[in-house]
């Protein structure tokens, strides 16, 4: 999901970012639980538009998010 949201936001990262990100986003699907593909598309997006505004701490991240 991580990587789709990345590709439609037209965003380039390192692999290492979107590992963040998708570690990020593991977690955060797994406490949230959404139900629905647009749920899950809304919080990949969440959490890449973050990032890109300077929220690069994993932790923070997910506290953001959660």
């Amino acid at each position: 999901m991580i990587r789709f949201q990345i590709a439609e936001a037209q965003t380039v990262l390192s692999d290492e970012e979107v590992a963040l990100c998708q570690r990020v986003y593991d977690h955060v699907i797994s406490v949230r639980q959404p139900q629905t593909d647009a749920e899950r598309e809304d919080m990949a997006s969440r959490i890449i538009q973050s990032f890109q505004h300077g929220v690069k701490d994993e932790d923070a991240l997910v506290r953001l998010l959660i």
